[in-house]
């Protein structure tokens, strides 16, 4: 069942002004390796960023997981300690606009368009990656799944921003 928001709450829902930038991005070459970082990176509809290995699986509501710059420090502020972007595993960094207002909802990095699919919920890889407690610091702050839209190259520095119809 789907919940009834007020018209007047839609409508300040539906309006996302900031425009964000693409700040880091990550790529996992195989399951538990550690991160790669790169400039740009092809992005696929059949796998999400190329290189990645998920782009070998076909979860297309998880084939990009993306984390808010801002989210870094509150993590950061909690575990009193430097959260690097690859420490949380996810795929993108981007700053400057809330992430969690792109659930459900088509964005653009650049070219490339993209749909929110849920919460990047943390997993147990938190607490190895943080040290103690950074499974629940992650909590709230770990991002957003998407899926791809519409394909092609991203790069650090692109525009972030809601697509409207």
């Amino acid at each position: 069942m789907k919940e009834q928001i007020d018209e007047p709450i839609k409508e300040l829902i539906d309006k996302v002004p900031q425009v964000g930038a693409l700040e880091w991005i990550g790529i996992r070459p195989q399951r538990r390796a550690p991160l790669k970082s790169l400039l740009e990176v092809k992005v696929t509809l059949e796998g999400g960023l190329m290189g990645d290995h998920f782009s070998t699986k076909f979860n297309k509501k998880r084939q990009v997981t993306l984390i808010q710059k801002e989210h870094l420090s509150g993590v950061a502020s909690i575990l009193a300690r430097e959260i690097l972007p690859s420490d949380t595993r996810r795929n993108l960094v981007i700053k400057g606009i809330n992430l969690l207002s792109f659930r459900d909802r088509q964005f653009s990095i650049g070219k490339v368009v993209f749909e929110g699919t849920g919460y990047c919920h943390p997993c147990s890889r938190m607490e190895e990656n943080l040290g103690p407690g950074g499974y629940n610091a992650m909590r709230g702050h770990g991002g957003l799944t998407a899926r791809v839209i519409k394909e092609g190259t991203i790069r650090v520095g692109d525009m972030v921003k809601l697509v409207t119809q």
